[in-house]
C-alpha cells in the first residue's frame, strides 16, 4: 500500500466554486483516514482528486513519493468504493469480482485464485452464481468491496459506502470494514457525513468545512480537544453547550465566566491548557461544555462554581437521563455564528433559545432544580471573533 500526500491542493470549479481550498494532509501507509463533513463541504471532491476522476486547480497529489497529479485515473492503481456501488447486473457475483482483473488480461488461473480467496475473506464463497438483484444490501456491499480488494491497488477510496444501508447492517459493516483494513494493513481514505461512522471507523478523522480542512486528529482528540468552534459544534451527540459570556474574577480572586447570571469557574487543569484566558479578563468568550462533563455538584464544589438551574425537559434512556435547562446567553454573539456546528439550521441568535443539556445518573423532572458543575479541565474556552480555542 501507499500513503497519500496533499501539497496545497485547491480546486475551483468552471463556474467559480471554490470545493477544496490549499489542503496541506499526509495519510499514512496503512492509515484509514476518514474525512467528516455536510453535504457541499468538499470531502467527496478531495476523493476524487485522489482518483483522477476530478483535476487540482493547484498544488500536487502524491501517492508515497510519486506525482500522479497529471495522470489519468488508470495509472494512479487505486479503487474507488462508490456509494450506488454501480454492480453490473447482468454479472454474477464472480465475474462483477474478477471484472478489473480480466480487463488487465491477467491469466484466468490468477484471476480464479484472487476471486475465491477475496471471496472466502468476506463470506461471499456461496454467493459466487448469483446476480445483483438476488443479493441483499449488505451482499452487494461486499461484492463491491471485493471487487476492489481483488485488484490490489495502491490505496483505497471510499466515498459514503454505507449511507444506503439500514442502520443495524451498517454497524457491522463498519466492523467489518475495519477489521478487513487491518488485516490488509490498507491505506484508506474514507468519505461520511456521519459523525458516528467516522468516530468509530477512523485511525485520525479530518473536518472539512466549505473546501477547508479544519482539524485532522485521532477520533478522541478532535471530541476533547477541539481547535475551534466549528469542530467543537460539529462532533459530539448531543452536541457541545456552548454560550457567550465575559471572564471575570471572583471575590476569591479566582477566573470565571459569566454566562446569563451564572458563573463558571475557570479550574487550574482548565487555566493550565488555556493561560491565554488571562488575558481576555472584562472581554467576550464563548465557553463549552460537553453533556456528559456537565455533573451534578457535589460539597467540594463551591456555591459560586455551580449553576443552580430549573430542569426544562426531561428525557430517560435506561439508566441515564438526559436533562436540559434554559441559560439566558446568546450561543455566539459574532457575525460567524452560522459556522458553530449546524447552527446554520437553527433561527437568528436574537430568536434563538439556548438550551444545555447534561447526563445525569438519576431521573428528574419538569420543574426541578439542580445544581451542576464543570468536571475539571474540561471547559473548553474558544475566541468569539476569530472561533479559535483559546491556548491551542
Amino acid at each position: 500500500m501507499s500513503s497519500i500526500t496533499f501539497d496545497g491542493v485547491t480546486k475551483v470549479f468552471r463556474d467559480g466554486t471554490v470545493a477544496v481550498r490549499d489542503l496541506d494532509l499526509h495519510v499514512g501507509d496503512g492509515e484509514l483516514f476518514v474525512l467528516l463533513g455536510a453535504s457541499g463541504s468538499g470531502k467527496s471532491t478531495v476523493l476524487r482528486t485522489v482518483a483522477g476522476l476530478e483535476s487540482v486547480s493547484e498544488g500536487r497529489i502524491f501517492l508515497d513519493e510519486d506525482d500522479v497529479t497529471d495522470l489519468g485515473p488508470p495509472k494512479r492503481d487505486v479503487a474507488m468504493v462508490f456509494q450506488n456501488l454501480a454492480l453490473y447486473p447482468h454479472l454474477n457475483v464472480y465475474d462483477n469480482i474478477a471484472f478489473g482483473l480480466e480487463a488487465h488480461k491477467l491469466p484466468k488461473s490468477e484471476v480464479d485464485e484472487r476471486v475465491r480467496r477475496v471471496a472466502d475473506m468476506l463470506g461471499l464463497s456461496r454467493l459466487l452464481e448469483r446476480r445483483p438483484r438476488a443479493l441483499s444490501g449488505g451482499q452487494s456491499q461486499r461484492v463491491a468491496l471485493g471487487r476492489a480488494i481483488v485488484r490490489d491497488p495502491r490505496a483505497f477510496l471510499m466515498d459514503e459506502p454505507l449511507t444506503s444501508i439500514d442502520e443495524r447492517l451498517r454497524i457491522d459493516l463498519r466492523t467489518e470494514l475495519k477489521r478487513i483494513q487491518r488485516n490488509l494493513a490498507a491505506t484508506m481514505l474514507y468519505v461520511t457525513h456521519e459523525q458516528s461512522e467516522a468516530m468509530t471507523l477512523g485511525d485520525r478523522v479530518g473536518v472539512m468545512r466549505r473546501g477547508v480542512l479544519q482539524q485532522a486528529d485521532n477520533p478522541s482528540a478532535l471530541y476533547d480537544r477541539p481547535e475551534n468552534l466549528f469542530v467543537a459544534g460539529f462532533v459530539g451527540s448531543p452536541p457541545m453547550n456552548m454560550a457567550e459570556g465575559t471572564v471575570e474574577r471572583t471575590d476569591d480572586g479566582h477566573l470565571a465566566v459569566e454566562i446569563g447570571g451564572h458563573a463558571l469557574r475557570v479550574d487550574g487543569d482548565t487555566l493550565a491548557g488555556s493561560p491565554r484566558v488571562a488575558e481576555y479578563e472584562h472581554r467576550q468568550i464563548v465557553v463549552g461544555v460537553r453533556p456528559h462533563q456537565l455533573r451534578e455538584a457535589d460539597g467540594a464544589v463551591p456555591l459560586d462554581a455551580r449553576l443552580r438551574v430549573p430542569v426544562a425537559t426531561a428525557e430517560q434512556l435506561g439508566d441515564e437521563t438526559y436533562a436540559r435547562f434554559v441559560v439566558n446567553a446568546p450561543i455566539l454573539l459574532s457575525d460567524d455564528a452560522e459556522d458553530v456546528g449546524d447552527a446554520a439550521e437553527l433561527p437568528a441568535p436574537a430568536e434563538r433559545m439556548n438550551l444545555w443539556t447534561t447526563r445525569l445518573d438519576r431521573p428528574v423532572s419538569v420543574g426541578d432544580v439542580i445544581e451542576l458543575a464543570v468536571a475539571p479541565g474540561h471547559l473548553h474556552l474558544f475566541d468569539p471573533r476569530t472561533g479559535a480555542a483559546i491556548g491551542r
